[in-house]
């Protein structure tokens, strides 16, 4: 099993969803000796936002750097992302990993039925973390309604969500939330292959 992981916060050993990120994988690895792990740390190593550049694949280093996000994806049985809620949506440096992944002709295409994914037999699993707590597909909710939608749309359809809600709200209500995001990686069929 190939595991690509994708971090996104900028709180370091503070953050929520690294720690629920780090703890699928880990879980991925106990259920599947031998999984390998290609690790994406959006904080310290951001990708650039797409430029013209990057559109007209003038620069040699965006272009491999481009060339390998794609890889990592298509070689990964598995994607697992940790997701903190910004401002009501992701944070910008998913938002540019979103843009390096989502590529016509590559990842979806468009036909006479409509757009189709090209990325196919993968799951996702999506660590959510929010300061306060957002209904899926209420007027403050961009996050998870918005990554299932571009994972479906490049052809990841199996989606499984290991959510934590109202960390800001006090630290017992964070403790209470993470323990209850851990607790559901335990639940019959959560993570299994």
């Amino acid at each position: 099993m190939k595991v690509l992981q994708i971090d996104s916060s900028i709180l370091g050993s503070h953050s929520a969803s690294r720690a629920l990120t780090a703890d699928i994988v880990a879980r991925l690895q106990a259920d599947h000796p031998g999984a390998s792990v290609v690790r994406y740390d959006l904080d310290a190593q951001p990708l650039p936002h797409l430029s013209s550049g990057s559109l007209a694949a003038s620069d040699a280093t965006e272009v491999a750097r481009a060339e390998r996000v794609l890889s990592d994806l298509f070689a990964a049985d598995v994607i697992v992302i940790g997701a903190p809620m910004y401002n009501f949506s992701i944070p910008s440096t998913l938002k540019a990993w979103i843009d390096r992944v989502a590529v016509a002709g590559k990842t979806f295409r468009y036909t006479a039925a409509g757009p189709e994914g090209l990325v196919k037999g993968k799951r996702a699993i999506l660590a959510i973390t929010q300061g306060g707590v957002h209904q899926l597909g209420g007027a403050s909710e961009h996050q998870e309604s918005y990554l299932r939608f571009v994972l479906g749309f490049i052809g990841i359809t199996e989606v499984e969500v290991v959510r934590a809600q109202g960390l800001a709200m006090s630290a017992e209500h964070r403790a209470q939330a993470l323990a209850k995001a851990r607790a559901s990686l335990s639940h019959t069929g959560k993570l299994a292959a």
